[in-house]
């Protein structure tokens, strides 16, 4: 029985942006029920050389989708990298 790339791949970038997804949910659903500016959570940094929240979902994103791009022998997609907002994050 052989392994594919695909079947090692894919189902882990799917767990992945899916709980991805759920992090985003919750933490737009906290601003909101706290009245807290999204952006506090969005530029957020846990150590100063890290990427901000937004950057760090854009690589995550950037990741799954050159990964599959490149199993499937394409040339990845290209974003703008322009997201300010959870609801963009999610629409990513």
């Amino acid at each position: 029985m052989s392994l594919s790339m695909y079947s090692a791949f894919i189902p882990v970038a799917i767990h992945t942006l899916n709980n991805l997804a759920g992090l985003l949910a919750k933490g737009a659903a906290h601003c909101e029920a706290r009245k807290i500016d999204p952006n506090a959570f969005l530029t957020a940094r846990l150590y100063p050389d890290m990427f901000p929240l937004t950057r760090q979902v854009q690589i995550a994103c950037d990741q799954a989708k050159g990964a599959v791009a490149r199993l499937a022998g394409q040339e990845p997609p290209k974003h703008e990298d322009s997201e300010q907002s959870f609801d963009d994050l999610q629409a990513r």
